[in-house]
This record gives structure tokens, C-alpha cells and sequence, in this order.
């Protein structure tokens, strides 16, 4: 497959955007994600969930990740991309890195807690046994408008 233009991945992120807008109906912290397979073909969603679910582990990230390596048949996501709205946090960085993912694209960043440029940088982390691309900033403005939407509306 080509790599990606940017308009393409503008499009890849308007639907993990849909993932995160679905938040909407919960108390879940408005952040999607897709999973792409290596013709650009989705495979994969998902969407926070912890609040939902009463799971610490329902971040968008891994939802998708349990749904692609559930579709695949494999752990392995060497041939995909994963699309999240936000900069994965440090647990969703490990799933990325234990599920062999060679691509990550987001949105907006995290400063408080991001694990992929922002606080920390753990794909890129060379003394592990495997790396990622980190593409960062995409619709970074829409993506970081509806978690401020989000936590205005929660914060009142």
C-alpha cells in the first residue's frame, strides 16, 4: 500500500471522530479509534468505554485492538495502523507495542498523560524490542475541541 496522503488520513480520522462523538451517550471521555488493515481497509473500532463498562481497561485503543486481533485471528497487528483521536496513554502505548502495531496516528495531544511525544514517549523507545511510527496533529483542532466540549459540559 501507498503511504497515506493527507487527506487520507484526514478521512481516517473523521471516523475514529465518529468512535468518539458515540462517547456522547455515556459518561466515557469522548476518544475513537480505528484500526486499518495495509490496503487502508477498516478492520476495527472502538471507543472509550471504562465509564460503561466500570473497566479500567476501556480505552478506545484497546477496544479496537481486542476487535482487530479478534477479526484477524492474530495478536500480531504488524500489517495495521491504528487512528485515535487522542495521544495514547501509557497503557494503551503497551497494547500498541504488545500487538506489534507498526503505525500510530492521532489527534490531539495529551499533556498530561501521553505516552507517544508529550510526557512520554514509549513507541519510539529504543530500548525496546519494537518501535512505531508516531504521525501526530491530525485534525488535532477537532479532535481536542470535543474533549474540551466534553470536560467544559462534565465540569460545568
Amino acid at each position: 500500500m501507498a503511504v497515506p496522503t493527507s487527506h487520507e488520513r484526514k478521512a481516517q480520522m473523521e471516523l475514529a471522530l465518529v468512535e468518539a462523538r458515540a462517547c456522547a451517550h455515556s459518561d466515557d471521555v469522548p476518544v475513537g479509534a480505528v484500526i486499518l488493515d495495509a490496503e487502508g481497509t477498516v478492520i476495527a473500532t472502538g471507543r472509550n468505554t471504562k465509564e460503561r463498562d466500570e473497566n479500567p481497561l476501556g480505552h478506545a485503543e484497546v477496544m479496537a485492538i481486542r476487535a482487530a486481533a479478534e477479526k484477524l485471528g492474530n495478536w500480531r497487528l504488524s500489517d495495521c495502523t491504528l487512528v485515535v483521536t487522542l495521544e495514547p496513554c501509557v497503557m494503551c502505548a503497551g497494547a500498541i507495542l504488545a500487538a506489534r502495531i507498526p503505525t500510530v496516528v492521532y489527534g490531539a495531544w495529551d499533556e498530561k498523560a501521553g505516552a507517544a511525544g508529550s510526557v512520554f514517549d514509549l513507541l519510539r523507545d529504543r530500548r525496546l524490542n519494537h518501535q512505531v511510527e508516531v504521525i501526530s496533529g491530525v485534525l488535532a483542532e477537532e479532535c481536542g475541541q470535543l474533549l474540551t466540549e466534553f470536560f467544559r459540559e462534565k465540569l460545568g
